[in-house]
């Protein structure tokens, strides 16, 4: 999947995607469960309470389609209940910051999305968190980004979206996920890429982002893949951030097939607290991989657009590691 090549191209910077879940059997109570602050921290019989699953999106989108995917196959293979809740804002620095503060012993988890845990620090004084405050359980999908226009719009290609932009700077706008997350700096990447100016529309998730464009209120879409694949039919998408055609929208041009050097997805995984204990972390990675590993998850992924994926801890820390080491030198040069 030349993920990590075509994110360290285009990265100069990019990689992007997100949003949230449901809840569970045990779902009544929406928040950390009582007994969980009465853990040793040890991985000794653990779990012995329900784990709290936090999504720091909207219900509606990725984050939320995955949770709902995972839950049922946790809570068999943990054996315990597994209770999804939703802290939503600041492009998910609002759940990553009540994750790095909450108490390391396995009991409270949360969905995380790269490169925004590496940018939103990295761009934001105030982001509330440390990418190393997170530590990475695992990473089970990506999303290629695309950008899309109205069936009804002027708009045919990506040719004639540079060529409008170039003559009329900052009067079209792009609905996307959050700020400082892999579409707003998509967006920024872009903008620098074609030397046009767009103004871009921050949402709170996914399925907001949609229905306010579909609405009329902007007149492009920074949309993730499955939600294109899901949405195709209503819009008319014009490029896909994948390094080659995406195999679930076919028809599509990539941006480098137009002349636009850019590539751009965005991974999404699970993290616990820094401090977890390492053998709690195994058996909360050892069920995540063997839910990655299911051949109907692998099928269903695949159909609804996304990209399945199976790194394990260590991977997935290296992996955030090596990105955020290719976007430090880099990242000042996208700050608008």
């Amino acid at each position: 999947m030349k993920q990590i090549g075509a994110l360290l191209l285009i990265i100069l910077l990019m990689g992007l995607a997100g949003c949230s879940a449901g809840s569970g059997p045990a779902a009544e109570g929406k928040g950390e469960h009582p007994g969980a602050e009465g853990d040793t921290g040890s991985a000794a019989g653990f779990p012995k309470h329900p784990i709290t699953y936090s999504i720091p999106f909207d219900p509606g989108g990725q984050s939320d389609l995955e949770a709902r995917r995972q839950q049922p196959h946790l809570e068999r293979i943990l054996h315990t209940s597994v209770v999804i809740t939703y802290k939503i804002g600041g492009g998910g620095a609002v759940g990553w910051s009540e994750l790095a503060g909450k108490k390391p012993d396995g009991y409270f988890m949360a969905g995380i999305n790269v490169p925004h845990i590496i940018l939103q620090p990295l761009l934001q004084k105030d982001a509330g968190y440390q990418t190393e405050q997170l530590e990475p359980v695992a990473i089970f999908q990506s999303t290629p980004v695309g950008l899309a226009v109205r069936k009804d719009s002027s708009i045919q290609t990506l040719e004639d979206l540079i060529r409008l932009a170039k003559d009329k700077p900052g009067t079209l706008t792009a609905a996307g996920v959050g700020t400082y997350t892999g579409q707003h700096m998509t967006h920024l990447l872009f903008e620098k890429k074609t030397g046009i100016t767009i103004q871009y529309i921050p949402f709170t998730g996914a399925a907001a982002t949609i229905q306010s464009f579909l609405g009329g209120n902007t007149d492009l879409l920074w949309g993730n893949s499955n939600d294109l694949v899901s949405y195709k039919d209503e819009f008319r998408l014009i490029a896909i951030g994948s390094s080659e055609r995406f195999t679930a929208l076919p028809d599509t041009p990539t941006f480098v097939e137009q002349d636009v050097e850019l590539t751009a997805g965005i991974d999404r995984g699970v993290a616990v607290p820094q401090g977890t204990p390492k053998e709690v972390i195994q058996v909360l990675e050892m069920a995540f991989l063997e839910i990655a590993a299911d051949p109907d998850v692998i099928r269903q992924m695949t159909e609804e657009g996304f990209e399945p994926k199976a790194m394990g801890a260590a991977e997935s820390k290296a992996y955030i590691e090596q990105l955020r080491a290719e976007y430090e030198p880099l990242v000042a040069e996208l700050q608008p």
